[in-house]
């Protein structure tokens, strides 16, 4: 049985109708001016995808992330690459989950109708990584207002998001019992704040993503932006953080049959020595073993997703579907490359673009070590290693 096409046949074939109308050439040339694929995202949002997550009654589709999960591996498996418009998927679940009703009934219809989008969050910082314990951007009460300054780097897809999800501290780390205290988590009304607080600077990159440098000068953030209670921030972002895994291997996914589907429709059709490549078994094997490696990954994305749409605990899962996911495409893309030898590396095979585009995820929203740290201290009962 293969999971990737048997579930949600329906909903697969309406994304994949619509990422269909944006082709090689497209991507290709979105890839080669460093653009951002504006087209592609229109039509997402217009589509009702962009806000899958979002409920019935604020406008949006009502899906489960199970349900976005599909959507974001079809945008990879047909050719496209998903981190131009993912953010506003895992974003979502910090406003959907912990937001206030006012805050809900304020913004999700506008960003379900596409009038705002929500799809850039500022957390990781240039001194501390992902001891995000560590962080120095510090927001202080005043009045009825949050004056915020600090520093945040890879902050994607600010320059097409209205609003921006905010993690800063609010209570020392001095004062604090939990070191993963104290910190809170502010709706930002991003282009209000251009130039009046916040400095953009963009961050050239081996991919073609759009992330950033983001300079905090005495910014104001009015308090009913604090999403949640003050203080729990942390606990809020790791929520959404687990959505942004589980996504993250979904796309992967569909970048791993995408990578496995083009080398074997490659080696059947590709003929060197009178015979066609894939007829050996050195070029046989390895896509056979992408292959199961995929499928085998798959099986996790599917039970760290129904674990998170039934709200239950599922950290040690979603980590370890984005582990097995990004491992098993980015086999899938070394295999891919290998099988097209020198094609592999031409533009317009496209298996280069994919190829970097990929590498990404063995790195970022987390890496592989600190994956495996997790694994071994919460789940395997080990001692902390940092």
């Amino acid at each position: 049985m293969n999971l990737a096409r048997e579930n949600y046949p329906e909903l697969r074939d309406a994304v994949r109708a619509l990422c269909e109308k944006f082709d090689s050439a497209y991507w290709q040339g979105i890839d080669e001016k460093r653009a951002y694929p504006e087209a592609f995202v229109d039509a997402l949002t217009e589509a009702g995808w962009m806000s899958a997550l979002i409920p019935d009654e604020y406008g949006g589709s009502g899906l489960s992330l199970t349900e976005a999960t599909v959507i974001m591996e079809e945008v990879t498996r047909s050719g496209g690459n998903a981190g131009c418009c993912h953010g506003q998927m895992y974003n979502m679940n910090t406003l959907l989950r912990h937001g206030s009703e006012a805050q809900k009934k304020k913004y999700l219809p506008k960003i379900a109708a596409g009038e705002l989008r929500l799809q850039a969050m500022g957390v990781t910082e240039p001194t501390a990584g992902t001891d995000t314990s560590k962080i120095k951007t510090v927001a202080v009460k005043k009045g009825d207002r949050y004056v915020v300054n600090g520093q945040k780097v890879w902050t994607s897809r600010l320059q097409h998001s209205e609003l921006m999800i905010l993690l800063a501290r609010t209570t020392p780390l001095s004062e604090v019992k939990k070191k993963s205290d104290g910190m809170s988590v502010f709706l930002v009304d991003a282009k209000a704040a251009w130039g009046k607080g916040l400095e953009v600077k963009p961050i050239r990159n081996m991919v073609n993503h759009e992330t950033n440098q983001v300079f905090i000068d005495n910014l104001e953030i009015p308090g009913d932006n604090l999403i949640g209670e003050e203080g729990k921030g942390f606990r809020y972002i790791l929520d959404g953080l687990n959505a942004e895994r589980i996504l993250i291997a979904a796309e992967c996914i569909g970048d791993g049959y995408w990578f496995i589907e083009k080398a074997a429709k490659y080696a059947g059709e590709r003929v060197v020595f009178d015979r066609p490549i894939g007829q050996n078994q050195g070029i046989q094997f390895p896509i056979a073993e992408s292959y199961m490696e995929v499928e085998a990954a798959n099986l996790m994305r599917y039970k760290a997703a129904v674990l998170y749409d039934e709200k239950k605990q599922c950290g040690a899962e979603a980590n370890m579907a984005k582990h097995l996911a990004a491992k098993a495409s980015w086999e899938a893309a070394n295999v891919c490359l290998q099988t097209h030898g020198g094609f592999g590396f031409a533009a317009e095979y496209d298996v280069e673009r994919k190829f970097r585009e990929n590498r990404l995820y063995l790195v970022a929203p987390i890496s592989t070590n600190l994956i495996l740290s997790y694994l071994a201290e919460h789940v395997l009962g080990l001692p902390r290693s940092f």
